[in-house]
């Protein structure tokens, strides 16, 4: 139980309708959870406006009521508190109810299109290697020390990144390693937390069924930086020329790594194979289990994350040698046939041009590179054609196949995918809408060698299609249909 007048500290007030003194249990802002003695946000959402279950909320024990617009009637004996915005206060609210947790913990956030996860993750594994308490928020899962939850969101709602940070706290965690979503952020789900260092992996289009445009796109990322304290560290990969607009405005400590650009942390590539990467990080060589020039980012973010946090580096690069692939990203299995089949959740066209060009890389060239991929329905239609392209230029043979369709029909998205392929390359590809099929498909096409790449949906263990979450893990399903076919 927590004093109403406490927990709206700093909070934007406009009017108060009754008492703030008084206590409440907990924060809600999904009238179907709601619980007695509970405080209800009211939210205006893209589909939905929690004002309209405000009364029902009341019906089911809501004592406090915090919204954009008074109602016209009143409740007897219960608290309205009037907001200019409810995402904004319901942030500060659920950190000032948990007692401001991040404040208590070293919490650095990750924000970019490509690599908030496999950084995220990495980091957390690091840290716990080093013999640190760590928590993680990921779009995998969310782990506080060694206690697992499954995620739901990229970045969570305020509430629950709240009461996880506050359930790290309780258990003694030292660092907590988050992914920073534009959607997190453009909802103000990251407000009122205070974060140690944020780090800028790179911007590729994506979500811009939700954004207006690449710009705003942009720019809310960059607010993030902005947001920064000035104790803090921001880490931009120089290498990405937005990289130097996140650093425009923020107090933080500025700090840059890149492999091309002169940059405060350094990485040459001197070995890139299927067994790993032979790197040169600060005039230092390491062995690293991971493949490919994007992941060569990815760990000179973790080594100089683990550098400003304050882990020795000679340390820091003998456990970065011990680290293993996340799942979903670059995971591979080898057949007993010989044929290389690779999961990776590329979704955007930027990154299926990063894992496609680290597969050409990497092969001697006399072996077929064979790509399933498809896009998710109810999202960002513009990059439909540029996976399309890119992966019918990358690729020996292309089937494009369902993802998660949602609402959308399956062969529609196929066919705006189909529209970024060029002429020359349209024997390269096949459309086969079911996936299991277009998996079983490149199986069947694929010989001694050769290597099959199956993009878009990682570690997701599902497929999306009219509402309905099916079955569906690649990696599972691309073994057992490799397996059968051995036979």
């Amino acid at each position: 139980m927590q004093l109403l007048k406490d927990i709206l500290y700093k909070v934007s007030v406009n009017a108060v309708y009754g008492t703030t003194d008084m206590s409440v249990n907990a924060i809600v802002f999904d009238s179907r959870k709601v619980e007695k003695n509970c405080l209800f946000v009211a939210q205006k959402g893209v589909t939905v406006d929690g004002h309209k279950y405000i009364e029902k909320a009341i019906e089911l024990g809501a004592i406090t009521i915090v919204c954009e617009d008074i109602p016209a009637k009143l409740t007897k004996g219960i608290t309205y508190i009037q907001v200019g915005d409810s995402n904004t206060a319901l942030a500060i609210i659920a950190s000032n109810f948990y007692d401001n947790p991040s404040k208590k913990l070293k919490l650095v956030g990750i924000t970019g299109t490509n690599g908030k996860t496999t950084i995220a993750t990495l980091l957390y594994n690091l840290f716990r290697k080093s013999g640190y308490k760590v928590g993680l928020l990921s779009t995998v899962n969310v782990m506080v020390d060694e206690t697992e939850y499954a995620a739901t969101h990229t970045t969570p709602n305020s509430v629950s990144i709240n009461h996880y940070l506050h359930e790290m706290v309780e258990d003694g965690v030292d660092y907590c390693f988050m992914e920073v979503s534009s959607h997190g952020i453009h909802q103000r789900r990251t407000e009122s937390l205070h974060f140690s260092g944020g780090i800028f992996t790179n911007l590729s289009h994506d979500h811009l069924d939700y954004h207006a445009s690449f710009a705003e796109y942009r720019d809310v990322k960059k607010s993030f930086f902005d947001n920064l304290s000035k104790t803090a560290f921001a880490l931009v990969n120089e290498d990405d020329k937005n990289g130097k607009i996140m650093l425009q405005n923020t107090k933080a400590n500025k700090v840059s790594y890149a492999l091309k650009s002169m940059a405060n942390y350094k990485v040459r590539i001197l070995e890139n194979r299927f067994s790993g990467l032979f790197l040169n990080i600060d005039g230092a060589e390491v062995w690293v289990k991971l493949i490919g020039s994007f992941n060569a980012y990815n760990l000179l973010a973790i080594y100089a994350t683990a550098d400003l946090l304050g882990l020795e580096k000679m340390e820091t690069l003998r456990l970065m040698s011990e680290l293993e692939n996340v799942s979903g990203r670059f995971q591979y299995f080898i057949s007993d046939e010989g044929i290389t089949t690779i999961i990776d959740y590329a979704h955007t066209s930027d990154a299926l041009k990063n894992v496609l060009e680290t597969i050409n890389d990497i092969r001697t060239g006399n072996e077929k590179v064979i790509t399933v991929v498809g896009c998710g329905g109810d999202r960002d239609k513009t990059k439909r054609p540029k996976m399309g392209y890119i992966a019918s230029v990358l690729s020996t043979q292309v089937i494009f196949t369902s993802d998660n369709p949602r609402s959308e029909n399956p062969q529609t998205i196929i066919d705006e995918i189909e529209k970024g392929v060029e002429p020359q390359n349209y024997k390269k590809t096949l459309s086969i809408v079911n996936r299991e099929q277009a998996i079983k498909t490149a199986g069947k096409l694929a010989d001694k060698g050769d290597i099959i790449l199956i993009a878009g949906k990682g570690h997701e263990t599902y497929q999306e299609i009219n509402g309905v979450r099916l079955d569906f893990d690649d990696y599972k399903k691309a073994k057992a249909i490799l397996k059968e076919l051995q036979k």
